[in-house]
């Protein structure tokens, strides 16, 4: 009875501190959109805005709800990875800072159209200086349907953004947000969260990325992606992804003798009628 009791108080206790999580989560978000999409509450209790640039420029899509399902998230959360917007060109958000302190511009993706990598690939641009997403492949990364967020992490104080060892001006109280157009088709975003004085460890965060299936079973021509263990770490599968070209040769070894005296024997053969011819001139 008192191991049950003491279950019980756990499970109370998980539940009754679940709320606290939530609300300091939802504390320091401090501009949070939907983009090409229509305002969202996610499992997290972040309130997503409707696209602000709805018309305006690019083009909002929900191609992604074409899929099944998009993997790394809750079912509830889906609808943020399913909806985007991506232009032909490049376009961009203004974000809004409030005050000095600490921030964390999260930037949500999912390749819902691609079927390989090297198809999309784009940079991310943020307040006209810092390239805080480069050569960003999220095929490559991930593979399709599945969810990628990047963090990017940056300080504000006194009217100027630091992100690593450069800064930067804030006017008006923005900074922009750009999608940079490149070679390989067009920008896009699937969702925007930006957090203020947030703690670390209580950030939003996807869960692993699991192969779909055992990597060993994989092969050359199975789709690049399969190969992640997690949404950060690239394991290296080409060794393993390899295919022999060609049959399955026999093992020379496992020939029986009388296959391997038989052009002997044939050259004998043909070799007594003319020793014959030899001898009778």
């Amino acid at each position: 009875m008192l191991p049950l009791l003491h279950t019980v108080c756990i499970f109370v206790s998980c539940i009754a501190y679940l709320p606290l999580f939530v609300s300091a989560v939802q504390q320091n978000v401090i501009f949070a959109i939907n983009a090409g999409g229509d305002a969202h509450i996610d499992s997290n209790g972040i309130k997503y805005a409707r696209d602000p640039l709805m018309g305006k420029i690019g083009t909002e899509s929900d191609y992604g709800k074409q899929l099944l399902m998009i993997n790394r998230v809750k079912p509830s959360d889906e609808l943020l990875y399913q909806t985007e917007r991506y232009h032909h060109d490049t376009f961009g958000y203004d974000l809004p800072i409030a005050g000095d302190g600490e921030y964390v511009l999260i930037l949500k993706f999912c390749e819902v159209y691609f079927n390989a990598p090297n198809m999309k690939v784009f940079d991310v641009l943020l307040n006209n200086r810092h390239m805080v997403v480069t050569d960003l492949d999220i095929f490559s990364l991930v593979g399709k349907g599945t969810a990628h967020d990047e963090y990017v992490y940056f300080t504000v104080s006194r009217g100027r953004l630091y992100f690593k060892e450069e800064d930067s001006e804030i006017r008006a109280g923005k900074v922009k947000l750009e999608f940079l157009k490149g070679y390989k088709d067009n920008p896009k975003i699937n969702a925007i969260v930006l957090m203020k004085g947030y703690d670390d460890t209580n950030l939003p965060r996807l869960t692993p990325l699991v192969s779909e299936q055992p990597v060993q079973e994989l092969h050359a021509d199975s789709p690049i992606g399969d190969g992640f263990v997690d949404g950060d770490t690239q394991t290296d599968g080409k060794a393993k992804q390899r295919k022999t070209s060609g049959p399955k040769q026999p093992n020379p070894y496992s020939l029986d003798e009388s296959s391997i005296m038989l052009p002997v024997f044939i050259a004998i053969g043909a070799f007594i009628p003319l020793l014959f011819c030899l001898c009778r001139l």
